[in-house]
């Protein structure tokens, strides 16, 4: 380990990147390595590819016998790409992507081998559930879990290597049915948003049938070499640097964003670009963002089941392909202290059958009934459900970036702009009075048909925004780059269900009591918008008067995730989800305690590698430069010198000795307060304590006195790779 750091630097100069070609064009490749419902024409009968297609847009489902037929067909199509074996790729709790592989040899009854899959298997697969985070839903002994398949997210052949695997979406659901992942909540979200968004849009236009939302997510991530990484034991197992003084240069600049993107990463980002596009992950955008050594990059909309199945595949692509090229991907949310963290955004909007995007304003957006009526109910859930919407993305290392440089802020709230601020407020305005022929005759402008889409955006941006409205969608930025999409996608469409339930049955009641249609929407939206016009914030979200000014509101703001995950388990909360067949109490229960239990592991294994840096990588180098520095002024003492001769090394050896005595009794306090946290038998008081007695009270005061010894330690001696390398090293 201790030549690491300068093996690395020494071997930068000769790495070079494997050569990448590169199709001519993209759509020459793109879904090449999926079984789309063009591939499935080809390989299914007439009977497999209705029940399939049924099933993907209508939720229809896929009898066993059709199955097999299906399942031929994918088999078939796999093995022209030389593919032998399948799993069923599904997304536990664990915050990562899971597979059992399974071949498609095996032995007839008198021993002829033959290649089979068969309908039982590709519809339901039995990995071992005990294995999994359940949240006491399963207990060790109780093994039984099952996967489903997912037709409406298409299989996939993933490469690694050599090897050709094809991978089935699945949910994950234990023996008696509780939800284990994150795609089954997911897909029910989603359709209890489907449900009750038709009922609404059929106020407008009849021939609505179904609602898709969709999602666009901006995945932001920093790229560093190898081998600097590998010389960090702090970022091979928590991700992030728990050390490490800022580099003389960071980001005060702003070169970087936008900036020229380097050979090697560009190299790599070509290389993820290629394998993402045969899988038909849309990517769009790539670019320097703001930090140095921090990227981005986006696809284009997709349906939000998809999406979500497609940034999770993404992660483990850009990961693996980093290998590649000597490099290391860093998802964490805050790899690096003092600069940008890395965020994902999610781009979220709700699109029709009929072609109409819910959330897309037009010249005169009060003139359109429907976008209006989606827009303020989209407020309205935001604020209803702050809290929740706060639990959905907590956890540790995104505590380390909500509030800090360009995250927003932990407090709920919601951007609009200047122009759409007016627009409520003439509608709450106006509404408050009698309304004549004329406004009703305004309400009754279809804008998707009667005004042509502006050629500019009616809002600015406002990066400190948790909540966004941005031109046709609302950006939720306060999703941290390792998360799952799933999660803050779940609850946010659930919110939005329940809020477009009560819509409807408050316009209802109004109509049946003689008002006009049109008129009553207008009465309700009036009410959503002086309800909830409090989450409304135009300014800066990370200035102290917002803070204070949230408080004066009312509004939440829960900056640690023990205490943002409480908003799991409130009869709020169980009320919300059971009613939208969303999770049961149970399974909300199970989860509150998964996520706790993560962030304890995730407290603990940073304090462990904290402890372990600074007492065996530490310590060690700083002692052996305060005894370098002590022999150097015995021996000018020795030879005569007055004491002016050798004061400016008495001053860096007392700074260098106070250091190091702090931060050994710091570390050791540390310790202590671990054994204290680890005897706690709940777990919520645990993560607490792990919140408040290890990492508030220890994290930042060990890395002060150690960032401070990486200042005075002669660099030779200091074997941990600096920021200055690991941020502008490739």
């Amino acid at each position: 380990m201790s030549t690491l750091r300068f093996k690395a630097i020494s071997n930068l100069s000769s790495i070079a990147s494997p050569e990448v070609e590169g199709s001519t064009k993209i759509t020459g490749i793109f879904g090449s390595n999926v079984f789309t419902l063009k591939v499935a024409r080809e390989y299914l009968s007439d009977e497999g590819y209705k029940s399939l297609v049924s099933s993907i847009k209508a939720g229809q489902k896929i009898e066993r016998a059709v199955a097999s037929q299906i399942a031929t067909g994918i088999r078939a199509w796999a093995e022209t790409k030389g593919v032998t074996h399948f799993t069923h790729w599904f997304q536990p709790l664990t915050g990562t992507t899971a597979e059992k592989h399974d071949s498609f040899f095996t032995l007839k009854s008198d021993g002829t081998p033959i290649e089979q899959f068969d309908g039982d298997a590709l519809i339901q697969q039995e990995p071992d559930a005990s294995s999994f985070p359940s949240g006491g839903l399963r207990a060790t002994f109780e093994a039984r879990g099952y996967t489903a398949w997912d037709p409406s997210s298409p299989a996939f052949i993933l490469g690694i290597g050599l090897g050709k695997t094809l991978c089935i979406p699945t949910i994950f659901v234990s023996y008696t049915g509780e939800s284990l992942d994150y795609k089954a909540p997911l897909l029910k979200a989603l359709e209890a948003l489907n449900k009750h968004a038709v009922d609404v849009c059929n106020y407008f236009d009849k021939n609505v049938n179904r609602v898709t939302p969709t999602l666009g997510w901006e995945q932001e991530y920093f790229v560093i070499d190898e081998g600097l990484f590998n010389a960090r034991p702090d970022l091979v197992l928590s991700g992030r640097t728990v050390f490490g003084h800022n580099s003389a240069k960071n980001q005060q600049l702003e070169d970087h964003y936008f900036g020229s993107i380097p050979e090697r990463v560009y190299a790599f980002m070509r290389d993820y670009e290629e394998e993402s596009y045969k899988l038909g992950i849309p990517l769009r955008t790539r670019h320097n963002e703001v930090a140095p050594a921090q990227f981005e990059c986006a696809p284009i909309f997709e349906e939000v089941n998809l999406a979500v199945d497609h940034n999770t595949l993404l992660m483990d692509i850009m990961s693996r392909v980093a290998s590649r090229h000597g490099l290391r991907v860093l998802l964490h949310e805050k790899p690096f202290a003092g600069i940008n963290g890395s965020g994902k955004h999610n781009n979220w909007s709700m699109a029709t059958d009929t072609g109409v995007n819910l959330l897309a304003p037009g010249k005169t957006p009060k003139s359109n009934l429907m976008f209006l009526t989606f827009f303020v109910n989209s407020i309205k859930a935001v604020h209803d459900y702050a809290d929740v919407l706060r639990a959905s993305i907590a956890s540790a290392p995104n505590d380390f970036r909500l509030g800090a440089n360009e995250a927003p802020p932990a407090i709920i709230s919601v951007f609009i702009g200047q122009y759409l601020t007016k627009v409520l407020q003439d509608v709450k305005e106006r509404v408050s009075q009698k309304m004549d022929e004329q406004d009703e005759s305004m309400l009754k402008i279809d804008i998707h048909k009667s005004i042509p889409e502006l050629l500019m955006d009616n809002t600015d941006r406002n990066r400190t925004s948790p909540f966004a409205f941005t031109g046709n969608k609302f950006e939720f930025r306060a999703v941290g780059s390792s998360a799952n999409c799933a999660n803050p996608m779940t609850v946010l469409n659930t919110i939005m269900a329940e809020t477009l339930k009560n819509f409807k049955k408050e316009v209802d009641t109004l109509i049946d009591k003689g008002e006009k249609k049109e008129i009553a929407i207008m009465h309700v939206i009036r009410e959503y918008i002086v309800s909830s016009e409090k989450v409304l914030f135009e300014g800066d979200g990370y200035s102290e008067e917002w803070e204070r000014e949230a408080k004066k509101r009312g509004l939440p703001n829960v900056k640690t995730t023990p205490l943002a995950l409480d908003a799991m388990i409130t009869d709020k909360a169980k009320q919300l989800f059971e009613s939208n067949n969303v999770y049961n109490h149970l399974e909300l229960e199970a989860r509150h305690e998964i996520e706790l239990e993560k962030y304890i592991k995730k407290v603990q294994i940073e304090s462990r590698v904290m402890g372990e840096l600074a007492t065996s990588h530490i310590l060690p180098a700083a002692i052996r430069y305060q005894n370098l520095l002590a022999n150097n002024i015995k021996g000018l003492k020795d030879a005569g010198l007055p004491e002016s001769g050798y004061a400016n090394q008495k001053q860096i050896l007392e700074k260098i000795s106070e250091h190091i005595n702090k931060a050994a009794d710091f570390v050791e306090k540390m310790i202590e307060a671990r054994k204290i946290c680890n005897a706690m038998d709940d777990t919520r008081t645990k993560a607490i304590g792990y919140q408040s007695q290890v990492k508030d009270a220890y994290f930042d005061q060990i890395r002060y006195h150690v960032d401070k010894l990486e200042l005075l330690v002669d660099d030779k001696e200091w074997y941990l790779p600096k920021y200055r390398e690991m941020l502008f090293l490739r």
